[in-house]
């Protein structure tokens, strides 16, 4: 993961935006809407575990999405123009690139409807979701997309072991926070079940279903004694093959 989308425990990063609305500006509840809409139509939810009628849907979207789409839209921003823009604008910004590069709608066509609904903010939107859209929006809410797995192995790992974080090869995306690193952790639950990310992310090890472990973490085995409050402990949900065993 690039530096600029992991950024807990790095010094100087200042000031902490400690804004509690989940939606600051009306807009940004249409670009959450957008994103669960693209989400709920994805074509990868035929093989999902709820059994999604997709085929049945009358949709024209026909492209698999999932949150690993939207991040990787963010993640291909330049540094220094990811941290210009505010959270929902990341979301528009790579929801807008991903149809263009799809083919949906043309660079240009989208800046003449930029510019048309920016001078005639009332004018009338496109028609709504037909009615199996609008159903399959809410059932998606409720069902979500990645389900739990069987095991086919047992766990590696069991409540109260002392644990590793192991120290993958970088790639374009990973589920590891890179400042846990190398460091050492207690396993305080296993999860029930198998568990995979959207999308293979490389070398880092995901991929297939795998056993996911509660892991807690002394603040000061992370930071130090001088760069932690006392008594903290900090709790990551991190798949298996990140972990090793200490000893």
């Amino acid at each position: 993961m690039k530096l600029q989308h992991y950024l807990g425990g790095l010094e100087n990063l200042g000031p902490v935006d400690f804004e509690k609305q989940v939606f600051v500006q009306q807009w940004e509840k249409r670009i959450f809407g957008i994103h669960t809409t693209m989400m709920a139509e994805s074509a990868h939810l035929a093989k999902a575990l709820p059994k999604y009628p997709i085929k049945d849907l009358g949709t024209t979207f026909k492209n698999d999405w999932t949150w690993a789409s939207l991040r990787t839209g963010a993640e291909g921003m330049q540094p220094f123009e990811y941290f210009k823009f505010r959270y929902y604008e990341k979301w528009l910004m790579g929801i807008s690139q991903f149809f263009v590069d799809q083919g949906y709608i043309s660079g240009e066509e989208l800046k003449t409807k930029t510019e048309h609904y920016r001078h005639q903010p009332d004018a009338p939107l496109p028609d709504q979701p037909n009615a199996p859209i609008r159903e399959q929006i809410v059932r998606y809410l409720q069902l979500g997309d990645s389900g739990l797995r069987p095991l086919t192995a047992a766990p590696l790992f069991i409540s109260g072991q002392v644990i590793k974080v192991g120290d993958p090869e970088a790639v374009d995306h990973t589920r590891l926070p890179g400042y846990l690193r190398n460091k050492p952790g207690t396993i305080v639950e296993v999860y029930e079940g198998a568990f995979a990310y959207f999308v293979n992310t490389g070398r880092d090890g995901i991929g297939e279903p795998m056993p996911v472990y509660r892991v807690a973490f002394e603040a000061t085995s992370i930071w130090g004694a001088q760069k932690s409050e006392p008594n903290t402990t900090i709790y990551a949900d991190l798949f298996e093959a990140y972990l090793q065993a200490a000893y």
